[in-house]
């Protein structure tokens, strides 16, 4: 019988041998690119603090200077390994200089500083994200499912919808899913969204700084999946202009004492705090969010702050039953898809808590 190339791709390690292999991911220098590469490691590992440090030249990802190219990955969360499987892990790391000083695209560094603040880490700040997307035809750049050069029928038909007239790339969709399950990432749930091609997938409820590392980590496995499936991922926050809708990452939150009886109380002071800081969350949220916030689409404008009960054109939305309630979480509907969870979750804590 030949030997196919999926034959070894599934070659089960642990029967032979104890070794793993773990693939250490970063963050690139664009902010929004993400890098990756493999080490062997002896045996099963379970804690980051157990990981070797390593290094990689980032003269290569625009993070550091030819002549001063070593940028040293710090080993923060792990996660197994949907790919290699077996007891091989996916390991997110962040960014430092050899002098151990957290270069300026490491934004876990900062993030992680606030969820340990002593006025942050007992409220238990809780962080569901909203991860919309748009899956591309790779050698056109335009979106799956839709006429070359051409555009599909209105919108209308799409959200949550089935059918092959409706619905594509639904095998990736899936796949992901699964995926991030399996890899430890807590994914809430997925759907097809209003623009055909566009689909949104829920990370959360995760605590504090573990939000951003989720994120990221399920962000790698779809870039991954799509690679395989010879599909391109874009996190444009409006790919196709004109009556189309953009893509964002709605992000919604609460603490401790905004869960317990009275939090809406809380949840309203929160509110106003973040009114009072408006644009410099408009500045942290994500490129091209201009082209988003418009007003129109389920968006709040870009430069006006408005808060309301199941409001899909406000800034911050709070649901029926958190009112109903009188407890609950609130939605900041404002960050872009391609935002950092890092900056936005560590955000929206310092504004409502220090």
């Amino acid at each position: 019988m030949a030997l196919l190339m999926k034959d070894l791709l599934n070659l089960n390690l642990s029967d032979k041998t104890e070794k793993i292999i773990a693939e250490y991911i970063w963050v690139g220098g664009s902010g929004m690119d993400m890098r990756s590469k493999a080490r062997t490691l002896s045996g099963p590992v379970s804690d980051p603090s157990k990981l070797p440090k390593w290094n990689y030249d980032g003269s290569s990802t625009g993070q550091a200077p030819g002549e001063d190219s070593e940028v040293i990955l710090y080993p923060q969360a792990i996660f197994k390994d949907p790919f290699r499987r077996g007891n091989n892990i996916l390991v997110m790391c962040d960014c430092y200089t050899p002098a151990g000083e957290p270069i300026p695209t490491n934004k876990r560094h900062n993030a992680a500083k606030i969820f340990n603040n002593s006025a942050v880490a007992p409220e238990e700040t809780w962080f569901g994200i909203e991860q919309e997307y748009t899956l591309l035809q790779r050698d056109v750049n335009w979106p799956l499912g839709w006429p070359i050069g051409g555009y599909p029928g209105p919108q209308g038909p799409y959200y949550c919808a089935i059918g092959a007239e409706n619905a594509f790339g639904r095998d990736i969709v899936d796949a992901h899913y699964k995926a991030c399950i399996y890899a430890g990432v807590n994914i809430s749930g997925i759907n097809g969204e209003v623009m055909p091609g566009q689909w949104e997938f829920q990370v959360g409820p995760s605590v504090g700084i573990s939000a951003g590392d989720e994120l990221w980590i399920a962000r790698y496995l779809l870039e991954r999946i799509t690679e395989i499936s010879g599909v391109v991922l874009s996190l444009d926050p409006k790919p196709i202009p004109g009556d189309w809708n953009g893509a964002g990452a709605h992000t919604n939150y609460s603490t401790k004492t905004m869960r317990a009886p009275g939090g809406y109380e809380e949840i309203k002071k929160a509110i106003v705090k973040l009114s009072k800081k408006h644009k410099e969350h408009i500045e942290a949220y994500g490129e091209g969010n201009d082209r988003r916030l418009t007003g129109h689409h389920e968006t709040a404008d870009i430069n006006t702050f408005k808060a309301g009960v199941a409001d899909r054109g406000a800034s911050i939305r709070i649901g029926r039953d958190t009112e109903k309630d009188g407890k609950g979480y609130f939605e900041d509907r404002r960050p872009s898809s391609n935002m950092d969870p890092y900056v936005v979750t560590s955000m929206i804590a310092a504004t409502t808590l220090l």
